[in-house]
């Protein structure tokens, strides 16, 4: 036996084996520590869903956050793991209890029991009240600021003009405004169909927590020239011929359309119409030319019709004779009666 262990390979051996024993005790030894907690890490996953159970074909919930974060602490491989693979859940289950406000506390399922976990919030305010739907007319809207200067909205028609809003009933009765709104670039000069969502908001404007069917509806937006119908108005210039004499001057139509900006059209209360007397020989229906007035881009009408009656002087002359001699012969019946 002396003899065994006095031999160089026998100690080259057994120490070899001493050395992997000491290295697989020491393994274990730090595995076992890192399970224990020896090597802990701390951290937080933010943005969980928090799942909620609960009676949601007739009832209604609010207060309850959509996410929530969780710390969680312990040895590092578990911790990385739980995070990595998230196969946890936190949740609320709601279907004990009554209609009414609860406060309830969140729950957790499938961490390790050798994690501690935090869930913020811990516990949340929560109301369940009966569900009711209801059918709400869609205003659409639009910042007129958006359109072309001289443009203007004509109307906007919402396609479906009506949805469908589900919520509790007491949210539902605090609706003041269901909307569409329609955006854009600025300068807008052409009707357009747009793809809006709709908004529901209460009195103060607050977005409200409710189910909208549809979601999405389509707005029509028409889109015109600004214009306003002013009437016309004859200004006279030039001299009537020599022996023509005008005796009335009538425009059709009475009234025309003028197109640009509101700020130039504002100011205006009519339109002129040149006519020039010259070219007025006999009565009957002559065409003018509508003067553009200033700030205006366009008229619905550049030519106009005007209706002249005219008394020439030869025919003054021949109904002055005419009247002298009925005068005359007049007055020899008289004598020749006498």
């Amino acid at each position: 036996m002396d003899k065994l262990f006095d031999s160089p390979w026998m100690l080259r051996i057994a120490s070899l084996l001493l050395a992997g024993l000491l290295f697989f005790y020491i393994q274990t030894e730090a595995n076992r520590q890192n399970e224990n907690g020896t090597s802990n890490e701390t951290d937080v996953i933010t943005n969980v869903p928090l799942e909620v159970y609960y009676d949601d074909e007739n009832l209604f919930v609010t207060g309850v956050p959509e996410t929530v974060d969780v710390k969680i602490s312990g040895p590092t491989p578990i911790v990385l793991k739980t995070k990595l693979e998230k196969d946890f859940k936190v949740f609320v289950d709601l279907n004990s209890l009554l209609i009414g406000e609860h406060s309830v506390t969140i729950q957790q399922e499938n961490f390790s029991e050798k994690l501690e976990v935090a869930i913020e919030p811990r516990t949340i305010n929560i109301e369940i009240e009966e569900k009711i739907t209801e059918e709400f007319r869609v205003e659409p809207e639009m910042n007129n600021r958006l359109v072309a200067e001289d443009h203007f909205v004509k109307g906007m028609k919402a396609e479906p003009g009506r949805v469908s809003i589900t919520g509790a009933k007491s949210v539902i009765d605090s609706i003041s405004y269901v909307k569409a709104t329609v955006t854009g670039e600025k300068g807008l000069n052409k009707s357009f169909e747009q793809e809006t969502t709709v908004k529901v908001l209460d009195r103060d404007l607050n977005k409200l927590d409710v189910r909208i069917n549809p979601e999405k509806i389509k707005v029509q937006v028409e889109i015109n020239e600004y214009s306003r119908e002013l009437p016309l108005t004859i200004k006279e210039i030039g001299e009537a011929n020599e022996g023509v004499t005008i005796e009335k001057l009538t425009v059709e139509p009475s009234k025309i359309a003028v197109f640009g900006t509101k700020a130039s059209l504002d100011v205006l209360d009519h339109v002129e119409v040149e006519v020039d007397l010259a070219k007025i020989t006999e009565s009957g229906s002559y065409e003018f030319e509508v003067a553009m007035p200033t700030g205006a881009t366009k008229l619905s009408k550049n030519k106009i019709m005007i209706h002249a009656t005219v008394i020439s002087e030869q025919v003054n002359i021949e109904e002055s004779t005419d009247s002298q001699v009925d005068a005359d012969t007049n007055v020899d019946e008289a004598e020749g009666n006498n």
